[in-house]
């Protein structure tokens, strides 16, 4: 019975996060077609969209934290200590019960008090969709406890983990059950949790530190640096919900989940296959046509998924595949290549992590679609020199072009090469928004791979589904807590003082924007691209504006940076991504991709002293 339970709950959780995610396409898409033909709208539909991805984003991250697969650096995971394994395995999976709790607490006190009295979202009140959050870190904290890897009596612990958060989160407890006005009792405990988290703040940093490089999922790690930092400031920690809230109610991310399940379409389906042959069979004549397909094919899909990760993962196999055995490239080079390409395509539009910067920053979208397109095609011309150089140096066989052989193949693939085309055309027109762009690319990949191509069949719609729901949580997690920590530095005044500190100390332009690149390729290895982007641009925006660098050029600086970051070792992601995907050692890894990344490093620095490249195309739009 109890079993039977469990299944019936899972299967519900599952099936509202593929309603969730299922009316954020559809919503922006009836809006689309109503106001377009019919000049009307759908009523209520923004509220109920950004609502939508209020719900999508805690059930995603339940998901996740069930499978086990919300980000994190886990170092760890590559030592052969398996006692040791165990140890911090413990040790997280604690830490995540005791702080998620502290999530749910908040988030129970924040819906009653703040969304009080509730407003409709259509005939909703606004309150029935904010009561996932505390119901969706209940139910992570009690799976974080129940998957940390304790036996016997030892399991007691994980309760304890779950008790401590409870009692660390009194002073919401008290809010909840009496609102502002608290009795005596109560004011005297919230002042001691207080003075507490103002003398423990900074040891308590550190051991939160310490924790995300041992593998603790870095939503957590930033919650509870958010967490600990607020109430050592003398703020309610209930501030963190409110944050959750707002970020997860933005226009501006609605877009990041459904990219990401368009890409998942893509790498699920044979496009890669197609594109990869038409890619071939254009540029297979020349010396290193085989590569110029391959980054090529890194690009594109990387742009749509909007982690260099997925790419990597979806694509590694096959490109390996047509690089070392198909054409007689080394694996060494072909492994380097391919790592180093994962991520390429971050500055194309409709990159995720170009949207976010323009939510960040408050800087227009298109232009930095546009002031994207010159450094990108620079990066990727950069990757396809150096194939052309190895492979005339090693005299690859080249493939003769055969017009009949590369039109058939343009053919099949032509759908899918005509994606970002008709995507940027549809934005840039003004006929769409960020939004109705995101759903239409899923609508269009959904009907040439269901039902043109038939390479996914209807009834794997749902695995396509399961595949794109972790990663969704796992990034739409970070970001509401990346929101919570990066209110407390916006609130706290530091970029604006750290900024007339640098500008004291550093008075030549040049010189910070090194330091600046120096900063991001470490931001690069350690933090993942979407937590950077809400925690760490927020630090840099007041330091460009004091030395007068343009927000697109800098927003570029920023992502072309954290590209290089995430191949520089010791903890570059890529690397262990690769490592993982191509069954080799990190360490093999790491000097296989060396080479690449110091030509990367060589365009990092012609984009960031050269500003015009990142500017020029923003001056025709």
């Amino acid at each position: 019975m109890l079993g039977k339970t469990r299944s019936f709950l899972w299967n519900l959780e599952q099936g509202l996060g593929y309603v969730s995610l299922s009316c954020l396409i559809l919503l922006p898409a009836a809006e689309t077609v109503l106001r377009v033909f019919f000049h009307s709208r759908v009523p209520a539909s923004p509220g109920l969209i950004i609502h939508f991805l209020l719900c999508l984003g805690l059930f995603s991250g339940m998901h996740t934290t069930k499978v086990g697969d919300h980000l994190s650096i886990g170092l760890l995971q590559f030592s052969s200590n398996e006692k040791f394994k165990s140890i911090f395995a413990i040790g997280s999976g604690l830490l995540s019960a005791m702080v998620v709790t502290i999530f749910a607490w908040c988030s129970l006190s924040f819906v009653k008090i703040y969304l009080s009295p509730p407003q409709l979202i259509g005939f909703i009140p606004d309150q029935v969709f904010a009561l996932v959050m505390p119901l969706g870190y209940a139910v992570m904290a009690f799976r974080f406890a129940r998957l940390t890897p304790l036996r016997g009596k030892a399991r007691f612990l994980a309760v304890l983990a779950v008790l401590l958060g409870t009692i660390l989160s009194l002073p919401m407890i008290f809010k909840f059950l009496w609102g502002f006005d608290i009795p005596e009792f109560a004011y005297t405990i919230n002042d001691a949790f207080f003075t507490l988290a103002w003398y423990l703040k900074t040891p308590a940093l550190i051991l939160i530190i310490l924790a995300a490089f041992l593998g603790t999922p870095l939503f957590v790690v930033i919650g509870a640096a958010a967490l600990i930092l607020i109430q050592g400031a003398g703020g309610e920690i209930d501030v963190v919900a409110n944050q959750i809230y707002t970020a997860l109610t933005q226009n501006s991310f609605v877009a990041i989940p459904l990219f990401t399940l368009a890409g998942f379409f893509l790498s699920e389906s044979k496009a890669g296959e197609r594109l990869m042959l038409t890619f071939k069979s254009l540029f297979g004549w020349l010396p290193g046509g085989v590569i110029i397909a391959a980054v090529c094919m890194c690009a594109f899909f990387t742009s749509f998924t909007g982690a260099s990760g997925v790419t990597i993962l979806a694509l590694g196999g096959i490109l390996y595949t047509v690089l070392s055995e198909n054409a007689p490239y080394p694996p060494k080079f072909s492994i380097g290549l391919l790592t180093a390409s994962g991520s390429i395509g971050l500055l194309f539009p409709p990159s995720l992590p170009l949207i976010l910067v323009g939510a960040a920053t408050r800087t227009n979208t298109i232009h930095l679609f546009l002031g994207g397109i010159i450094p990108g095609i620079i990066l990727v011309g950069a990757m396809i020199l150096v194939g052309i150089v190895f492979s005339v140096k090693t005299k690859i066989p080249l493939e003769p072009f055969r017009l009949e052989k590369a039109g058939a193949a343009l053919k099949a693939s032509s759908l899918e090469i005509l994606l970002p085309f008709l995507l940027v055309l549809g934005y840039f027109s003004g006929v769409l928004s960020l939004v109705e762009i995101g759903s239409a690319a899923v609508i269009y990949v959904f009907v040439v791979e269901v039902f043109i191509f038939r390479d996914i069949k209807l009834s794997e719609i749902k695995r396509v589904f399961t595949k794109a729901i972790p990663i969704i949580g796992g990034i739409l997690s970070i970001l509401a807590l990346s929101q919570a920590l990066s209110y407390y530095i916006v609130d706290t005044q530091g970029p604006e003082r750290f900024a007339r500190w640098l500008q004291s100390a550093i008075s030549s332009k040049y010189l910070f924007l090194l330091i600046l690149n120096l900063s991001l390729l470490v931001v690069g290895c350690l933090i993942d691209i979407f937590s950077a982007i809400l925690i760490i641009l927020p630090l840099i925006s007041p330091l460009g504006m004091a030395y007068g660098i343009d927000p697109v050029h800098l927003g570029i600086i920023f992502l072309i940076n954290l590209e290089a970051g995430f191949l520089t070792p010791p903890v570059g992601m890529n690397l262990f991504l690769a490592s993982y995907r191509f069954r080799k050692p990190y360490v093999e890894i790491a000097r296989y991709v060396l080479p690449f990344l110091l030509i990367q490093l060589g365009v990092v620095l012609i984009v960031t002293y050269i500003p015009v490249l990142s500017t020029y195309l923003t001056k025709l739009y």
